[in-house]
Formats: structure tokens, sequence, C-alpha cells
């Protein structure tokens, strides 16, 4: 079937419309992130599932083309700040990418229901564990040795969430590393994004390659965060850290009753 230039220009004008609201929806996702210095993949998921109907496994490869970018633009940008070995970085990355590659092989492949409820399950721990948080303080704890041995544990678990969710990998790995192994939290954070960046660009090459990803809502919304992830960033700053959190976590125990709930 050919098109003649005048009906290809009606296509592309046509578009337009569905282009400028994924570039909005992307850059209010981005900023919603970069505030609740929170993965905007857990934004995104439930409003692709609720909003656009999709199954769990599409809107979680799709979150994913919102979220790489910005994943791997946090890795560099916060390595250049905190430095970890290149050593640690490879061990605790190479476990968490083979890992995510072997879940999200079998993510893509499970009932979508259960799928589903597994993410809201995820989502309602998370939002449990923020409220309790809220009422313990929280104190450095003695900085010990970074634990070779147990860091392909950390990214087992890191690279776990990311094959079958899409994200957490740094939720699960970030308290690990600072509770669990006792390092500072700067030193947990960037081997989380050592551990969380290259897994979730696998996750994405394998999501897509089981044609669980919407390329043209996906591109369109990363390129939309990419310029509002920053703002949102310093709008956090300003704002007060405790009730952002205790908000935050509320919609997120909303949110997982609802995708529970929902008739699939």
């Amino acid at each position: 079937m050919r098109f003649s230039p005048l009906t290809a220009s009606a296509m592309t004008i046509a578009a337009l419309p569905e282009l400028f609201y994924s570039l909005l929806l992307g850059s209010a996702l981005g900023f919603f992130g970069g505030v609740f210095g929170i993965g905007g993949g857990i934004i995104a998921i439930p409003m692709l599932v609720l909003g656009f109907g999709m199954d769990q496994a599409l809107a979680q490869g799709t979150a994913l083309v919102l979220m790489v970018p910005n994943l791997l633009i946090g890795w560099w940008r916060y390595s250049q700040r905190h430095p970890v070995g290149w050593r640690a970085a490879v061990l605790i990355g190479g476990t968490a990418t083979l890992t995510t590659a072997l879940i999200a092989h079998w993510a893509t492949r499970i009932d979508g229901n259960l799928l589903g409820q597994l993410f809201s399950g995820f989502l309602g721990l998370l939002a449990l564990r923020m409220l309790w948080l809220r009422h313990l303080r929280q104190h450095a704890p003695a900085e010990k040795p970074l634990p070779w041995r147990a860091l392909p544990l950390v990214g087992m678990a890191g690279g776990s969430s990311m094959g079958l969710l899409g994200i957490g990998g740094g939720l699960v790995a970030t308290p690990l590393l600072a509770g669990w192994l006792g390092q500072r939290q700067t030193v947990a954070q960037s081997l989380s994004l050592a551990l969380v960046a290259p897994s979730s660009v696998i996750a994405l090459l394998t999501y897509a390659s089981a044609q669980r990803v919407d390329w043209s809502l996906g591109l369109p919304m990363a390129l939309g965060g990419m310029f509002t992830v920053s703002a949102g960033v310093a709008l956090a700053h300003r704002l007060p850290e405790r009730r952002m959190r205790s908000a935050f976590a509320w919609m997120l125990l909303g949110t997982a009753l609802w995708l529970g709930l929902a008739p699939r």
C-alpha cells in the first residue's frame, strides 16, 4: 500500500496531539520522580495500567524506556561525586545484570494477573516501610570494610526486583548496603546505581525482545522526563521532607490497594 505525500502529512499532523500528550506525561513523571527521589517507574507503571489499560508486563517494559536514560545519567553524575572502586561496581553490577536477564525472561511469560499482584504487593510493602521509618531516628551506622563476598547477594536481590517488576533494584539494595553491610549512605547509593543502571538496560532489552514495550509512548515520555527531573530535585530541597515522604507513602499504599482490587 502506497501513501501519497498528502496522506503522510495528514497522518503526521494527526499524531502530533498524541506526541504532545506523551511528552507532557513524561515531563510530569520526571518532575515528580525528582521531587520524591524515587524512580519514575513507580509512578509510571500504575498510571499505564490504570489509565491506559495496559497489561502489567507491557506497562513495566514501557516504563523502563522512561527510566533507563535517567538512571544512566544519574549513575554517571553520582559516580563523579561519590566514586566507588571499579571492582565493587563490576561485582555488584555484573551479578545484578545476570540475575535481571534471567528473571525478566521469566517475568515476560508469566500470567499478567499474578505479575500485577506481585507489583501491588511490592508497592504496599514499600509504603508500609516508609511509614514505619518515619517514627525511627536514623543514625548513621559505623562504617565497616566492604564485604566483597556479600555483594553478589545484594546484586541478586536488586536484580531480581528489576527483572520481575522493572523497578525496585535501588530500593532493595540501598537498605541492604547501608543497614546490613554497614556502608555509608553515599557508598550505598553509589553501589545501588552501579547495580540498577546496567540492570535497567538489560531489563528493557529483555522486555523489548518479548514485544512488551510500547515505544511510541515510551520514547516521548523518556524525552519529556529528561527535561524536568532536575527541576523536581530542586523543588524537593525546598519542601518539608518528612511530610512529603509521608504523603508519597500514603499515595503508594492507596495505589497498591487500587491495583490489587481493580478488575483485570
